[in-house]
């Protein structure tokens, strides 16, 4: 197992940066779609509130050093804050795994969060500058933000706002203290079984993608009727059945394109295009321009 330092690769922000706004917040997506893990490293030469969010396998995520480190298993997010200015964020993302991270500069949480609001967390910690771990469960409804703010589709000149009212909202769960808040269901499906069986039905399309069951099929398999199975898996992921599995396959395209192991014909019959023309036409439709010349920029 690679454990160097030199391994670590930097974030490419093309990639895995979904929003970077001088002096708020950064907001970074890492999903692994390939078969090894990968190392990642992200300098940060400003002081932050670090916000972890792992929904799916185990990540690791270490600062400046491999062993000074939090491990987040799926379903799970930690807060950390460290006073130096200067650090390296280390990645390492599993194979399959999803990790989104929230990087909110001192100055702005200040402003977002008055002094009453202290309580929030080890504000006695936080004043003297003495590092904070606080490790917590995702709950519904910041599984349902966090979904809709990776999967929504908007318009490119509106997505920034899109991602800032996500995470104003994010925020807004994750530093509630309220009873009522940690006991909460997500508030548009209505039981954690109903959203085990959705999350199952992701995991049928992304495995069968080659041959997909239809939507008929999908909803027999797991145990709802097709109108729950359209309505709630619209909720949860943002966009219906069949579109959320396009944008996989076609996220999974960009992946392949840029490892420059496959040429577009193996690549189109890997996705379950029946020819490389009509993966083609996809691709072009989704990123307007052709996989050949994504590839080579």
């Amino acid at each position: 197992m690679k454990s160097n330092l030199d391994n670590y690769k930097y974030v490419d922000k093309s990639t895995n940066i979904l929003f970077n706004e001088a002096n708020t917040f950064k907001v970074f997506y890492f999903n692994n779609l390939s078969d090894e893990t990968q190392f990642l490293k992200q300098p940060l030469t400003n002081n932050y509130i670090q916000l972890f969010f792992c929904t799916n396998q185990d990540c690791t995520v270490a600062f400046n050093f491999e062993h000074c480190s939090i491990n987040l298993s799926a379903g799970n997010s930690s807060m950390v804050y460290f006073k130096d200015e200067k650090m390296d964020i280390l990645f390492k993302i599993p194979e399959k795994a999803e990790l989104i991270t929230i990087l909110i500069s001192i100055e702005y949480f200040h402003s977002l969060f008055s002094i009453e609001g202290n309580f929030l967390f080890n504000f006695s910690s936080f004043k003297t500058g003495k590092p904070i771990i606080e490790p917590k469960e995702i709950s519904s409804s910041i599984k349902l933000i966090l979904n809709q703010l990776i999967t929504k589709q908007t318009n490119q000149s509106l997505r920034p706002i899109f991602i800032k009212g996500k995470v104003y909202e994010l925020l807004s769960y994750y530093f509630s203290t309220t009873s009522e808040n940690e006991t909460e269901h997500c508030p548009y499906i209505a039981s954690e079984e109903t959203v085990s069986k959705i999350k199952h039905a992701k995991d049928i399309i992304i495995e069968e993608m080659i041959n997909p069951p239809s939507l008929d099929e999908l909803a027999k398999e797991i145990g709802l009727n097709i109108k729950k199975l359209k309505t709630d898996f619209k909720e949860f992921y943002g966009v219906p059945v069949f579109t959320f599995l396009l944008n996989y396959k076609m996220e999974l395209a960009k992946k392949l394109l840029q490892e420059q192991q496959l040429n577009v014909n193996e690549i189109a019959s890997q996705l379950g295009y029946s020819t490389s023309s009509h993966f083609i036409a996809a691709f072009k439709r989704k990123y307007k321009i052709t996989p050949k010349q994504f590839a080579k920029s």
